[in-house]
């Protein structure tokens, strides 16, 4: 195998907007309301597809599937990759949401997994507001006097986004990207979403959008506010752990300003997920690929080993892995 680099899939709601072309450089289909780019699916009929090489027009799962102890090492024997990397435009508010829980999902017709996930913030504009948990004492029946009366916002823990920041937001906890926002997003491989509150607007047809207020209420579990987590203003070269838990792991990697760096990354018998935010990152020259931009991605199968992976000055990427 070789580092494996997908077409993105784009979702286009209410909220996205146009930063995947200012920020990511993309070179996006008509329309302006682009909000999310799925750069790693195996999920259903959403699957990630090779965009180039010997593999190109290979899905994710067929690889999983058919190539699953090259690409997955030591955690083949799945049915599919159990995780999902997206990058969000927010150019207005999310809705307020929760995920459930692996219990709550596998009781769902289809079954799903449930939603544990992380956020990096690659871009915030001034003001931009993350919404993470609840206010201390905030319990299930203030939630639904709050929706009901249309100020749910009041029970909501917000703070100002700045890029660097990493958000965990675990299953069960009730959360909103607010307007202004870049978000790199890492995820277990579900697409349940439940909606509590939608700022009291419409939809493209004039109408409000669907709530799940009792599905949602019942699906919260996490009564408590969610704090942001910074790297340290000088990373280290093993790479900075942002988030985790016991479906990921999402550590940072950057390069000072002033100086190039290489890392070695791999050999642990599991795949990488690279994604870059900041400045150009190189794989080894026997790929033949051409340096990743900010905004591009690579997986990296466990076969391949150890890596050599060259960035310059003031680089910074994420790197997502499967729980030890």
């Amino acid at each position: 195998m070789h580092p494996l680099i997908f077409s993105p899939l784009y979702r286009t709601y209410l909220w996205g907007g146009l930063k995947f072309a200012s920020r990511l450089g993309r070179s996006l289909p008509e329309g302006d309301t682009f909000a999310e780019s799925w750069e790693l699916v195996d999920h259903g009929d959403d699957q990630s597809v090779v965009r180039a090489g010997p593999l190109a027009g290979t899905s994710l799962h067929t690889l999983v599937r058919e190539q699953g102890p090259a690409l997955m090492g030591r955690h083949s024997g799945v049915e599919a990759f159990p995780l999902l990397f997206k990058f969000l435009d927010a150019k207005r508010d999310l809705s307020v949401q929760v995920h459930p829980d692996d219990t709550r999902a596998a009781k769902l017709s289809p079954p799903d997994r449930g939603k544990t996930e992380a956020w990096y913030v690659v871009d915030a504009e001034p003001g931009s507001l993350i919404y993470a948990g609840l206010r201390e004492g905030v319990r299930t029946d203030d939630l639904r006097h709050a929706i009901t009366d249309g100020t749910l916002d009041r029970c909501l823990h917000s703070f100002a986004a700045h890029p660097g920041d990493c958000v965990f937001i675990p299953a069960g906890t009730v959360h909103a990207i607010g307007a202004g926002l870049v978000i790199a997003e890492i995820q277990q491989s579900s697409d349940v979403t439940y909606r509590l509150y939608d700022w009291n607007r419409v939809g493209p047809d004039g109408k409000p959008r669907q709530l799940h207020i009792d599905a949602g209420l019942e699906a919260v579990t996490q009564f408590c506010p969610v704090i942001p987590r910074h790297a340290p203003e000088v990373v280290p070269p093993t790479g900075f752990p942002l988030a985790t838990c016991d479906y990921f792991g999402l550590d940072l990697f950057a390069a000072e300003p002033t100086d190039a760096r290489v890392w070695h990354l791999g050999g642990d018998e599991s795949p990488h997920f690279l994604a870059v935010v900041r400045g150009t990152l190189a794989l080894d020259a026997a790929w033949g690929l051409p340096p990743l931009q900010a905004g591009d991605c690579v997986l990296i199968p466990a076969s391949l080993g150890l890596q050599a992976i060259a960035g310059s000055s003031g680089t910074e990427f994420l790197r997502v892995r499967l729980p030890s």
